[in-house]
């Protein structure tokens, strides 16, 4: 009998998965280990394999659907059982993007129509993870589940029914119903045209919409003279790249400086949590890379433990994996603090938003050529705006100017030993 493909757990905390690009059609035969489908998760794609050989019969979540770990995917029946006639009609693909697989009972044609969660008077409503996780953050007490209707399997309330719930919701209100109709969008106009999300770019709009809904942001900036550190890197990039094979970037330097910041500012390398603050064990620091669809971040771990030089190397490394599209759940995963580089774009000074769950992020912006006062004369330095963006619950100004500080007078400070890299 046909066997159901089910969302795998691609990570320890990843509840939910996005289906990206089906690979093979409903009819096509699939080898073992044969890449079925790409699924998005973590702002990265990953290709999941068929764990059998066999014929796709069916796709129960299309391009574009979200679903929660261990939801049915697709069914395919295995290479021994398959017995299709030949010419045998494929079975077509969900009609609706982003569709749950529907319930155990299959209509006629094959389809699984959802039924709502109130045709279930009496039993127990099931929630996933995330659809406590999103009715706690919303505060939507049990009184309020009787309004939201189930899209899912078997009327089960899916991340997607809430969000449309919230969307209703008055302002305020806690256990009501919603919204007899939902408010009609302006019309377009003349030359508007609708680019719908790719499933990266909805990501990144949830986090960011959640990051700044839930974290009370604060910044602070320094300014930094890193004339010396220019003038060196200038003069040595070739050796360098000669002799370690890479382009040693003033990235790899802040970097390096800011682990060594974190390293004595644990406060700024943590989380906040109803229960107190996190602080982390290990700094594995998240280097923002723009692609074509948005910005990922991948992540260097322990990079408290590196050197400028392999710093360099792995940013670079992981960077060119990004803009490929090559990267892996690992490499996105388990970040405790961030950089992000909207200097390399021309940005003077940036107020960067905060990489939920994290407590800071920090921004470099452009090393420009300004005058400085240097003792009684004026000077031509390359300066550059240090900013760091922090979650005020977990620690106040004072820290945030120190931490910046630290930074600074490291970078400031440079004192190569002949044409080798400080710290």
């Amino acid at each position: 009998m046909p066997t159901e493909i089910k969302m795998p757990q691609l990570g320890e905390s990843v509840h939910e998965g996005t289906i990206g690009r089906w690979l093979k059609r409903p009819g096509d035969p699939v080898a073992k280990y044969e890449p079925l489908v790409e699924v998005i998760t973590d702002k990265v794609n990953v290709e999941m394999p068929s764990p059998f050989a066999g014929v796709l019969r069916e796709i129960l979540v299309a391009e574009g659907g979200t679903v929660v770990v261990g939801t049915a995917i697709a069914v395919i029946e295995e290479q021994a059982r398959a017995s299709a006639p030949a010419g045998a009609p494929p079975a077509a693909p969900p009609a609706a993007m982003g569709s749950s697989p529907a319930a155990p009972g299959r209509t006629p044609d094959g389809g699984r129509p959802p039924a709502p969660a109130s045709s279930r008077p009496g039993a127990a409503v099931k929630l996933t993870p995330v659809v406590r996780r999103l009715m706690e953050e919303h505060q939507i007490g049990a009184g309020e589940l009787t309004a939201i209707v189930g899209s899912g399997e078997g009327g089960r309330i899916t991340k997607e029914d809430v969000v449309r719930y919230l969307e209703t919701r008055a302002p305020g209100s806690r256990g009501a119903a919603p919204a007899a109709t939902r408010p009609t969008p302006a019309p377009p106009g003349g030359g508007d045209r609708l680019h719908p999300l790719t499933p990266l770019r909805r990501t990144i709009a949830e986090r960011m919409a959640r990051s700044k809904r839930e974290i009370p942001h604060a910044y602070g900036i320094v300014d930094v003279d890193l004339t010396a550190l220019v003038r060196h890197r200038e003069a040595h990039k070739a050796a360098w790249q000669a002799r370690e094979g890479v382009n040693i970037s003033i990235t790899a330097f802040v970097v390096r400086a800011a682990s060594r910041a974190l390293t004595a500012f644990p406060m700024v390398n943590a989380t906040f949590t109803p229960d107190g603050v996190l602080y982390k064990g290990a700094i594995n620091f998240g280097v923002g890379v723009a692609i074509p669809d948005g910005l990922i971040v991948p992540v260097v771990k322990d990079a408290d433990r590196k050197t400028v030089v392999e710093l360099a190397k792995e940013i670079a490394e992981l960077s060119a994996r990004a803009r490929e599209g090559k990267l892996t759940l690992e490499d996105v995963s388990g970040g405790t603090f961030t950089l992000t580089n909207p200097g390399v774009f021309g940005s003077i000074t940036s107020m960067p938003i905060i990489n939920y769950p994290q407590a800071a992020i920090l921004a470099t912006d452009a090393i420009v050529r300004r005058p400085v006062v240097v003792g009684e004369s004026i000077a031509i330095r390359e300066v550059m705006h240090l900013g760091l963006a922090f979650d005020h619950r977990v620690f106040d100004g004072a820290i945030a100017m120190q931490f910046l500080t630290h930074i600074k007078q490291q970078l400031e400070g440079f004192a190569p030993a002949g044409d080798t890299p400080a710290f």
